[in-house]
C-alpha cells in the first residue's frame, strides 16, 4: 500500500509539472502518458484540487493552471542530471550556432539549481562526453537558421531563401511558408509551402546560401508537420529491392537506414534487402555503387536505369582524364 501510495505522489506530482509546463493538457495526453485510466488522471487532478493547486479545467478541452501560478525550483536527480549532459552534447552537434548559444544559457540556468553532489557529478561526466561536430549541417554565414525558421513557423510568416538545389550552379531565390523543421538521413530539411513551385517542398539546410523572414502572412492553412508526414508516407515513394552479397555485408554499416531501409533477407548466399526511396533515387543509387561489384538489383528497373547513368557518367568522367593524361605523354 505504501508503495502505491509514493507513485500515486510520484505521478501527481508529475502531472503538476506536466500542467506548468503548457498552456493545456488533455486528460487522455495525461492517461497515455502514465498509462493508467481516465478515472484515475481525474483522481490526480481532485487531488491537485485539493493541495491548493489552482487547476482549471473544461470538458473536453483539457487542464491548466491559473496564471501566475508557480511551482518552486524542482530538485533533479542524478539520473536526470545525466541526461542533461547527452542532450546539451547532441545540441552542440545537431543544432545551428544561435539555437546552441540559447540551449548553453538554458542548460546553466537548470544546472544552477542542481544540489552540490549533482553538480560535481554533471561536470565530471561532461569531460569525459564527447560528440565530433557536424559544421557543415548549416551554410556558416547563417548561424541564426532555425531560430529564423521556428520564430516564422509560430509568427505564420513567410520566409525569404536562396537555395542552391542539387546540381544548381546558382542559388535561387524562393518564397516559402515553412510548416516544420525535420532531421532525417543525417540532415535537416525545411518543409514548407513554396510560391515558386506552387506546391510543397522540403528544403536541406546545407544548401541554403541566404534566409531573411518577411512581414508577409501565410497565403494558407498548412496543417500540421504529422498531418503531412502521413499524406506523404508511402504515397510518393517507389519500392526497391536489392540482394547483397553476404560477403560485403558487414562491411555496409549502418548506412542502409539512410535511404529508407525497410527490411532485410537471407537467401542463400546473399542477403535481399528492401527499401522505400523518393524519385529520383539519386542518394540510395550512390550508396548502392559503393558496393555495386558485390550486388544486383532485383526491382524496379527505374532504379537499374539510374544505376546506369551514374556508371555511365563515371565511365565517362574517367575516359576524359585518361585520354588527357596520354595526350601528356605523347
Amino acid at each position: 500500500m505504501v508503495q502505491e501510495d509514493l507513485k500515486r505522489f510520484e505521478r501527481t506530482l508529475a502531472i503538476l509539472i506536466m500542467l506548468q509546463s503548457k498552456r493545456l493538457v488533455k486528460a487522455q495526453h495525461l492517461s497515455e502518458r502514465f498509462g493508467v485510466s481516465l478515472r484515475t488522471i481525474y483522481r490526480d487532478i481532485r487531488s491537485l484540487e485539493a493541495a491548493g493547486v489552482p487547476v482549471i479545467g473544461e470538458a473536453g478541452v483539457g487542464y491548466s493552471i491559473m496564471e501566475g501560478y508557480r511551482l518552486p525550483p524542482v530538485m533533479f536527480s542524478r539520473e536526470e542530471a545525466t541526461s542533461f549532459v547527452a542532450a546539451e552534447k547532441l545540441m552542440q552537434k545537431f543544432t545551428d550556432a544561435s539555437l546552441g548559444s540559447y540551449f548553453q544559457s538554458a542548460m546553466n540556468k537548470v544546472k544552477s539549481v542542481l544540489k552540490g553532489q549533482e553538480k560535481d557529478w554533471v561536470e565530471a561526466l561532461e569531460k569525459q562526453v564527447w560528440s565530433s561536430p557536424r559544421p557543415d549541417l548549416f551554410n556558416s554565414g547563417i548561424p541564426n537558421a532555425l531560430e529564423i525558421l521556428f520564430n516564422c513557423i509560430v509568427e505564420k510568416k513567410q520566409v525569404h531563401l536562396e537555395y542552391r538545389s542539387l546540381g544548381s550552379d546558382k542559388p535561387q531565390q524562393r518564397e516559402i511558408e515553412p510548416v516544420g523543421v525535420f532531421h532525417e538521413n543525417d540532415h535537416w530539411y525545411i518543409f514548407g509551402f513554396c510560391h515558386l513551385r506552387n506546391d510543397y517542398r522540403q528544403f536541406r539546410t546545407d544548401r541554403i546560401v541566404a534566409i531573411s523572414r518577411t512581414d508577409e502572412p501565410f497565403t494558407k492553412e498548412h496543417g500540421s508537420m504529422d498531418d503531412h508526414k502521413k499524406e506523404s508516407n508511402y504515397d510518393a515513394k517507389t519500392r526497391v529491392v536489392i540482394a547483397v552479397n553476404k560477403k560485403v555485408v558487414r562491411y555496409m554499416g549502418n548506412g542502409k537506414k539512410y535511404y529508407g531501409f525497410l527490411s532485410e533477407e537471407e537467401k542463400g548466399d546473399e542477403i535481399e534487402m528492401v527499401f522505400m526511396v523518393q524519385s529520383p533515387m539519386d542518394g540510395l543509387a550512390r550508396w548502392y555503387m559503393m558496393f555495386g561489384d558485390y550486388a544486383r538489383v532485383i526491382e524496379p528497373d527505374d532504379f537499374r536505369k539510374k544505376i546506369k547513368e551514374l556508371a555511365e557518367k563515371t565511365t565517362a568522367n574517367l575516359t576524359e582524364v585518361f585520354s588527357a593524361q596520354l595526350q601528356k605523354l605523347q
